[in-house]
């Protein structure tokens, strides 16, 4: 299973974020997208924050309150972000997502661009490829 590396089962077209805009227009993106969040990226593609649907909650709350929607993603963005590398194997990063409890991971290459996010389902999927080859042996 070392062999198996996140490159191979990220997810290339993740819902992406710019920190400028509107928290609003973040949800749409995040519920067309059916994902649970995404990586906040700047105009030169490099990953800065990210944003979850946890992240939105609160907010949209208090718009819903106060009746207005002023708040932009890097307001609201987690700043401390834990990225992988492509090159990491699926084992340590199951290791990881076991251990640090997160749902997704954005991918950066060595010049902190985005390449992608892997997911549990993603690792899952890793996971029982594996498993079903080593059976057919």
């Amino acid at each position: 299973m070392e062999s198996l590396k996140v490159v191979d089962y990220i997810n290339k077209h993740p819902v992406r974020f710019k920190p400028n805009m509107p928290v609003a227009e973040a949800v749409e993106l995040l519920l067309a997208s059916k994902q649970s969040g995404g990586p906040v990226i700047d105009d030169k593609g490099k990953l800065i924050g990210f944003l979850s649907e946890q992240d939105c909650l609160m907010q949209m709350l208090e718009s819903t309150y106060y009746r207005q929607q002023v708040a932009t993603v890097y307001e609201i963005m987690s700043h401390e972000v834990h990225p992988v590398n492509p090159n990491d194997s699926i084992l340590e990063l199951t290791q990881r997502f076991i251990k640090e409890r997160y749902k997704l991971y954005p991918v950066i290459n060595d010049n902190g661009e985005l390449l992608g996010t892997i997911n549990r389902s993603n690792i899952l999927y890793a996971i029982d490829i594996h498993l079903k080859d080593g059976f057919k042996q």
